[in-house]
């Protein structure tokens, strides 16, 4: 069986704020996306604008896949660099599906939803990777956890090695 896990690509969750976002952070996410398709890693996530889009722009400029959990029924509510637009019609409850069918998942800026995600990551023994620099819950959550003890698969890590960092840990 474990032999058979093999002939699957990794795939690394990208998840972060919806919407409009910082000029930085746009060149952040579109870094890392570039990054996990130059290393043959399957992009996930939410599928929808802001840290999202700029992923996946950056997946598809190095010739990447992209695939995105989306809250709707509609195909067409994802960005426009989705190679698969996976519906789903639950809403937030999508956030389980990004974070599961990740092997790791790097946060850049965030939310109340991206918090939702890095505390499913955390119950199902996924790292994550939380993009220093990004703004966002990726910036205040690790020291918040650490002082209620959670300490185990939750690193913050510069932008220039969040990819690099998530395969060691996944590989």
């Amino acid at each position: 069986m474990l032999e058979d896990m093999e002939k699957f690509r990794l795939r690394i969750g990208v998840i972060g704020t919806d919407g409009e976002i910082p000029e930085n952070v746009q060149k952040i996410a579109e870094r890392i996306g570039f990054e996990i398709a130059r290393n043959n890693c399957i992009l996930v996530c939410g599928g929808k604008t802001g840290v999202m889009e700029f992923a996946c722009k950056g997946a598809k400029k190095a010739d990447g896949t992209t695939v995105g959990i989306l809250p709707s029924l509609e195909k067409t509510n994802g960005n426009q660099y989705l190679d698969i637009p996976i519906t789903t019609g639950i809403g937030y409850a999508r956030n389980a599906f990004v974070v599961s069918s990740s092997d790791a998942v790097i946060a850049i800026g965030g939310r109340a939803g991206t918090m939702s995600e890095i505390g499913l990551a955390l119950s199902y023994d996924k790292p994550v990777i939380l993009v220093k620099g990004s703004g966002g819950i990726s910036n205040l959550i690790k020291e918040d956890l650490e002082e209620i003890g959670v300490t185990r698969g939750i690193y913050l890590i510069t932008p220039e090695n969040a990819v690099e960092f998530a395969l060691k840990l996944i590989k």
